[in-house]
């Protein structure tokens, strides 16, 4: 019997057939917050931060600046998790979520909780900086987590370009912190954040833009066709690559002209090739094109200073 029972300690645990294995805690985290998401809209805060005083905050300007801009950029996120659980469930890319798998219940508190994260991180903006970078932390959020994912994602198919606005709020919060909002370098940096979403998210809704029609939200591939909104994407890609040039230009480092050029021209030639041939295959390489555009351009201006 001692021997029965040794035995079977050593056999590995399998689970029922058609029984998953539920995801651990920091994996719930980072699906739930969306922490690729916040982490992106932290790092243009930053950038924000970096035009308009110069060069990087000190150190403990830069910590409390990140966390306050990812608290609430996560309670955000999390927020739409919890909003879209209906849709999600419809939709390929999104049914694994928490509030979809079962992972986590959609009790009335969650909410509150996502809301609660918002106000901490504007109110830490507010409290450590001044309140003109709180506003502009809640101000993000809330495009985000209610103009966007309450208002206007089931509605309109302008939704993800007014909800682009959310990474532009994050770079004027950033230069708020250092309190020289009205710099030009961080005026053109809003607007390069304020033409990437559309370019970002366009490219990702005609490969799944089946989804999107089965959980009816009107994305522009739905609305008006594949063949109207690549024609859209570009023309909103060439003005981000404008963009994305001139506050280049304005550097006057060659490293930045070698990182963010390089990337412009990637997305770029990307989204001609995306408007020529609308194919999945070819829209998530524009996809994928307009996170390194993003990544290089950000590392460019960042590299330009000394790190504290």
């Amino acid at each position: 019997m001692a021997h029965q029972d040794a035995q079977a300690q050593a056999l590995p645990a399998i689970a029922p057939e058609g029984v998953r294995p539920r995801p651990g805690l920091l994996a719930i985290a980072l699906s739930l917050f969306k922490i690729r998401i916040g982490a992106a809209i932290t790092l243009s805060a930053l950038g924000g931060a970096v035009l308009a005083g110069g060069g990087w905050p000190v150190a403990a300007d830069t910590a409390v600046l990140a966390l306050a801009v990812l608290l609430a950029a996560s309670g955000a996120g999390a927020f739409n998790h919890y909003w879209d659980r209906d849709i999600d469930a419809v939709m390929g890319r999104t049914r694994k979520r928490p509030f979809v798998n079962g992972t986590l219940q959609a009790h009335r508190a969650w909410p509150v909780t996502f809301l609660a994260m918002i106000a901490a991180g504007s109110a830490l903006g507010a409290w450590w900086f001044n309140p003109a970078c709180g506003l502009f932390v809640a101000a993000g959020a809330l495009t985000y987590a209610l103009v966007y994912t309450v208002w206007l994602k089931r509605r309109n198919d302008w939704n993800i370009v007014i909800g682009g606005a959310a990474g532009s709020w994050a770079v004027l919060a950033g230069a708020a912190a250092t309190g020289r909002i009205a710099d030009p370098d961080v005026m053109l940096l809003t607007a390069v954040l304020f033409l990437w979403t559309p370019s970002h998210f366009w490219s990702l809704a005609v490969v799944i833009a089946d989804d999107y029609r089965r959980a009816g939200v009107p994305m522009l591939p739905v609305t008006r066709g594949i063949a109207t909104a690549v024609r859209w994407n570009l023309v909103n890609t060439a003005l981000l690559v404008g963009a994305t040039l001139w506050l280049t230009a304005r550097s006057g480092s060659g490293l930045v002209w070698l990182l963010a050029g390089t990337g412009a021209a990637w997305l770029a030639w990307t989204t001609l090739l995306m408007a020529r041939d609308p194919s999945p295959s070819r829209a998530m390489t524009a996809f994928k094109a307009s996170l390194i555009q993003l990544g290089l351009l950000l590392a460019g201006l960042f590299a330009m200073h000394a790190v504290p």
